[in-house]
């Protein structure tokens, strides 16, 4: 597939996918980093949600939540792992334009559900503070489903509309996106129409979602704060709030590239495209890789418990 701006007819098919901008020749060394960090991402969400199946003493509302968490980012690794083969591995980086569009589709999905993840973990912490006794009884497994169900489903609704206002558009300037993946507003600056809808709606997702989600969450930890500081004991104090700290780094892995991201995307054109790329890589892959390191460490009973399970896999090697 050729790169040419006039082949309008062509760009609707498919898309060129960048990996080392301006560097094609350095994509075959990033294929190994690159490799590491997947399987890493699949063996640290892998060995959590096996864990928590296991351990019945892990059978309660915080390890349910974070199972959930463990499958998103499982799923959104997913979500790019395909175009990121293809063109560090096997150095193909056209992408059909339907695949492109769901692709896009799974990683924007993800990413609302990621958040609205959070939101849920943040309620449960306060529950499990403001409450200890009713936690439990408040937060059953069968609240729990509900709650994945409604993030989920709210996820769907908000990110359904994206697909179709990126099919809308003509496309008939270059074809390269300058990713490693496809994402909405990377394909939109490519069409030669008028993209006003498609940036409204992609401003109306990320406050209605992300952003509302950001302020739940602060809204969630000045109650906490306010719950904590009721406490008597200096002891019981830091405990309580040391079962937040995992959470809270959680919330800071996925906060700050996003808004690294979009604050690039909106003010930092002047920048190099290795810096958009490298913000958009960070976005996507630092969250999947650093939350169950994280949790494994700050949490002692995970801890623990993936301790024994490479000990017994050893004594029997």
């Amino acid at each position: 597939m050729t790169m040419n701006s006039n082949a309008s007819q062509a760009n609707h098919h498919s898309f060129i996918l960048i990996g080392t901008p301006g560097m094609p020749d350095k994509n075959a060394w990033m294929a190994f980093p690159l490799g590491f960090l997947y399987t890493l991402t699949l063996l640290g969400n892998g060995a959590i949600l096996v864990v928590i199946k296991v351990d019945e003493s892990l059978h309660e509302p915080m390890y349910y939540f974070l199972s959930i968490l463990a499958l998103t980012d499982v799923s959104l690794s997913m979500s790019t792992l395909p175009s990121m083969l293809s063109i560090f591995w096997f150095n193909a980086p056209e992408i059909p334009f339907d695949v492109c569009i769901t692709q896009m589709f799974f990683i924007h999905g993800f990413g609302v559900v990621e958040s609205g993840v959070l939101v849920s973990m943040a309620f449960d912490r306060f529950v499990a503070i403001r409450d200890p006794l009713g936690y439990a009884s408040v937060l059953t497994l069968g609240i729990i489903g509900k709650i994945g169900i409604a993030v989920l489903i709210r996820a769907v609704c908000v990110v359904f509309p994206v697909p179709f206002l990126i099919k809308r558009l003509p496309f008939c300037r270059s074809n390269v996106l300058s990713h490693s993946y496809c994402l909405h507003q990377d394909a939109m600056r490519l069409a030669c129409a008028s993209t006003r809808i498609n940036s409204l709606c992609g401003l109306i997702i990320v406050i209605f979602t992300l952003g509302l989600d950001a302020l739940i969450i602060l809204f969630s930890y000045v109650l906490i704060l306010k719950t904590v500081l009721g406490i008597a004991s200096r002891d019981e104090r830091l405990k309580a709030l040391n079962t937040c700290l995992s959470h809270i780094c959680a919330v800071l892995l996925f906060y700050i590239p996003f808004i690294g991201v979009t604050m690039i995307h909106r003010f930092g054109k002047h920048l190099s495209p290795v810096v958009h790329t490298l913000m958009a890589n960070i976005y996507l892959l630092l969250p999947t890789v650093l939350n169950p390191i994280v949790y494994s460490v700050k949490t002692k009973q995970i801890r623990r418990r993936i301790i024994n399970m490479f000990q017994r896999k050893m004594n029997r090697t």
